[in-house]
C-alpha cells in the first residue's frame, strides 16, 4: 500500500465510516499492479442507512433555495480546485491516466459543478395562457426525490460530478456508487461537498458489490431516480430493475464511435485531432473515435499520418516525467485487447503500428492502428475500449453513412469534411446523439451527453441534465 493513497470508507451523512459487509477487495495502481488499499464492502444494514439517511435529507433540502444550493455547489467547486494536484495525484494512482490528463478531468469536474449550481438557480416554470379569466395555470419545476447514481472507473471525477452536480442542483439527495477500481476520487469529491456545508445526507457514498448495491438500491421504494453509465449489458439490467418501480433512469451506455473522412477533408487536421482523441485515457473513453472509414482517395495519407502519430507517443506510468499515455484501467481490458487485435487480424486486417503490451508490468498497452479492416472483424462489432483505431477504405459518402449507421450503438460520431452541404446531410442522417464535425469537442458542462439506440436514453450535462432531476407540476388555482 502507498500512504499518498486516501483512506477509504463508506461516506454516510458526511462521516467516513467501514463498511459492514463481509470481505473485502483490492484497489491496484493500474501502472505497476501494485496494492494501493482495500475497498469497504456496503452490507445491506449500510446501504439501508444511506437510503434512510438520503430520505432524510431530502425532505430538508428540497427547501432550501436555489440560491442556498447554489452557494454550496460552487464552494465545493472552489475546494476542488484548491487541491487539484492532490486529486490528481490520486485519480492518476487508481486509474492510471497521465497526470496531465487527471488534472485536466479534476478542473472539468468542478467546472460542471460551478456550471449546475447556476443552472439550478435557472429551474424555472410557466404560466399558461388560460381559457378563463378567473382560472390561472401554471408549472413548477420540484426535485424527483432521493437519486441511485452508478458510475465507471474510466472518468471517475467527470461522470460523478454530472450526476451528483445536477440532483443537487435540482434538489435532489444522492447516492452514488462509484466504480470499484477508483473509489477514492469520489470519496474526495464528496469530502468536499461535506466541507463546503452540505447537509449531512444529501450525499452519500456506498462502495462494494455492485450487483448487491444495484439490486438493493434500486428496490427500495425511496429511490425515485436511477443514473446508469456503463456498459449496455449491465445497462439492460439496470433499466429492468428500475421498470418495477416505474422509476425514471437515464442510461449513458456503450457505443463505437464511427469517424467518416471524406475525400474533401483536411487529412492533416483530421489525423492530428483523431489521435490527440483517439489515445487520450488509453482509448478507455466511451465517445471515443475507433471505427474511421476514409474515402480510397485520402486513405494511405491518413493511415500512414495517423500510425506515424501513434507510434510517436509515450507509454509509460502516467505519473512519470514526460508520459504521453498511460496504462489501461484492469487486466481485463489488457485481455480484450489481446482477443480483438488477433482475431482482427487473422480475418485480414494489417497491423501498422502497436500490437502489444509492451512492458513486463502494469496493465499497459501500446497505442495500434489497424488497417483494411473487414466489417466481419470483431473489432468491428464489439466496443474496444482500448488504444485501437481501425481503419476501413470506403468509395463515397453513401457508403461512410451506411457503415456508421451498421451498428446498434449510437452515443457519438465524428466527421471531416470542407462541404457544407454533406456536413448538413451528416446532421441530418448520421444516428448518434453527438456529432462532431470537423472537431471532436463534444463534451462540455452546457452541452447534453447522451446517446441514441443501444447507447442509452436521456442526457446528462446541459440544461437538459438538470432536467432529468426534475418533475413539472401543474397547478390549477382559482
Amino acid at each position: 500500500m502507498t500512504s499518498a493513497y486516501p483512506e477509504l470508507g463508506l461516506f454516510i451523512d458526511n462521516e467516513l465510516r467501514p463498511g459492514r459487509g463481509s470481505g473485502d477487495r483490492r484497489v491496484v495502481n493500474p501502472a505497476t499492479g501494485d496494492e494501493l488499499a482495500r475497498l469497504p464492502i456496503a452490507s445491506a444494514e449500510d446501504l439501508n442507512e444511506a437510503l434512510t439517511s438520503s430520505e432524510r435529507a431530502f425532505a430538508a433540502w428540497r427547501r432550501v433555495s436555489a440560491l442556498e444550493r447554489s452557494n454550496i455547489l460552487r464552494k465545493a467547486a472552489g475546494i476542488i480546485r484548491s487541491r487539484v494536484d492532490e486529486f490528481a495525484r490520486t485519480l492518476t494512482l487508481e486509474q492510471g491516466k497521465v497526470l496531465a490528463e487527471a488534472r485536466i478531468e479534476m478542473m472539468a469536474a468542478a467546472d460542471i459543478i460551478d456550471w449546475f449550481a447556476e443552472e439550478g438557480r435557472r429551474a424555472y416554470g410557466r404560466v399558461i395562457p388560460s381559457r378563463q379569466p378567473d382560472i390561472r395555470f401554471s408549472t413548477l419545476l420540484v426535485p424527483v426525490g432521493p437519486v441511485a447514481a452508478f458510475s465507471p472507473w474510466n472518468f471517475p471525477a467527470v461522470i460523478p460530478a454530472r450526476k451528483v452536480a445536477a440532483s443537487l442542483a435540482a434538489g435532489c439527495t444522492c447516492i452514488i456508487k462509484p466504480a470499484e477500481e477508483t473509489p477514492a476520487t469520489m470519496l474526495g469529491i464528496a469530502q468536499a461537498f461535506a466541507e463546503a456545508g452540505l447537509p449531512d445526507g444529501v450525499l452519500n457514498v456506498v462502495t462494494g458489490e455492485p450487483a448487491e448495491i444495484s439490486t438493493h438500491l434500486i428496490a427500495s421504494p425511496i429511490i425515485r431516480k436511477v443514473s446508469f453509465t456503463g456498459s449496455t449489458a449491465v445497462g439492460r439490467e439496470i433499466g429492468r430493475l428500475a421498470a418495477g418501480g416505474i422509476k425514471r433512469v437515464t442510461l449513458e451506455l456503450g457505443g463505437h464511435a464511427p469517424v467518416l473522412v471524406l475525400e474533401d477533408a483536411d487529412i492533416e487536421k483530421a489525423v492530428s485531432i483523431s489521435a490527440a482523441f483517439k489515445f487520450r485515457n488509453a482509448g478507455q473513453v466511451c465517445i471515443a473515435p475507433t471505427r474511421f472509414y476514409v474515402h480510397e482517395r485520402v486513405y494511405d495519407d491518413f493511415v500512414n499520418g495517423l500510425t506515424t502519430r501513434a507510434a510517436a507517443l509515450k507509454v509509460a506510468d502516467g505519473l512519470a516525467e514526460g508520459t504521453q499515455m498511460g496504462p489501461l484501467a484492469n487486466s481485463r481490458r489488457v485481455k480484450a485487447m489481446e482477443r480483438l487485435i488477433s482475431d482482427a487480424v487473422t480475418a485480414g486486417a494489417r497491423l501498422t503500428t502497436g500490437g502489444e503490451s509492451g512492458a513486463n508490468r502494469g496493465y499497459f498497452w501500446q497505442p495500434t492502428v489497424l488497417a483494411d479492416v473487414p466489417e466481419t472483424a470483431r473489432i468491428m462489432n464489439e466496443e474496444p475500449f482500448g488504444p485501437v483505431a481501425v481503419v476501413r477504405r470506403v468509395s463515397s459518402v453513401d457508403e461512410a453513412i451506411a457503415a456508421a449507421n451498421r451498428l446498434p450503438y449510437g452515443l457519438a460520431a465524428y466527421a471531416f469534411t470542407r462541404s457544407t452541404s454533406d456536413s448538413i446531410r451528416l446532421g441530418q442522417e448520421i444516428e448518434a446523439g453527438m456529432l462532431g464535425i470537423n472537431n471532436m469537442m463534444i463534451n462540455l458542462a452546457e452541452t447534453p451527453f447522451g446517446g441514441v439506440k443501444e447507447s442509452g436514453y436521456g442526457s446528462e450535462g446541459g440544461s437538459e441534465g438538470l432536467h432529468a432531476y426534475l418533475d413539472v407540476k401543474l397547478i390549477s388555482e382559482s
